[in-house]
């Protein structure tokens, strides 16, 4: 195989990141779904205004399908008074084909991101990572996100009711 190109994804390129995707939902064991790919292709439609894709993708010749794959999430903090505008990032969707794994393009498409992220001046990034993963984001900086709260679902769809006092 060539070297590879990080690269920011384009719109043409949704092909390549649902086929990632789907390489993904494979080694996890998933099932025939006949409406994936709609509803991938409507998924990023909606998202593609505030996510920024990067692709690990061969070089000359590009014969090969793309490797790797990666999206930030940009969260535009709410304007306060006297206050700089501020923004952080959710990294999703780290994906690099098995047989590309050990090969440094995990590591490649975190550098993208991250320089990315540092150029816009991002407070910071968070991620929910795989427990598979968590030592590769331990060994580029991440650690545990002690200033975050998190409130996991209840596993029920309904809003709690209120209780009203009177």
């Amino acid at each position: 195989m060539t070297d590879l190109v990080i690269r920011v994804a384009a719109d043409d390129d949704v092909e390549a990141l649902l086929d990632l995707r789907r390489c993904w939902a494979e080694e996890q064991g998933a099932v025939h779904d006949p409406g994936f790919e709609v509803r991938f292709r409507a998924w990023h439609g909606q998202e593609r205004h505030q996510r920024t894709f990067w692709l690990a993708v061969p070089g000359e010749p590009a014969a090969e399908p793309a490797v790797g794959m990666v999206n930030l999430l940009t969260f535009d903090r709410m304007p306060s008074p006297g206050r700089a505008q501020s923004r952080w990032g959710y990294l999703a969707n780290m994906y690099v084909r098995p047989e590309h794994r050990d090969r440094g393009v995990g590591q490649q498409l975190l550098d993208a991101l991250v320089l990315h992220s540092e150029a816009a001046g991002f407070e910071r990034i968070v991620l929910s990572p795989s427990g598979r993963s968590v030592p590769f984001y331990r060994r580029t900086g991440f650690g545990p996100a002690d200033q975050l709260l998190l409130r996991p679902s209840s596993g029920t769809t309904a809003p709690p009711s209120v209780v009203s006092e009177t």
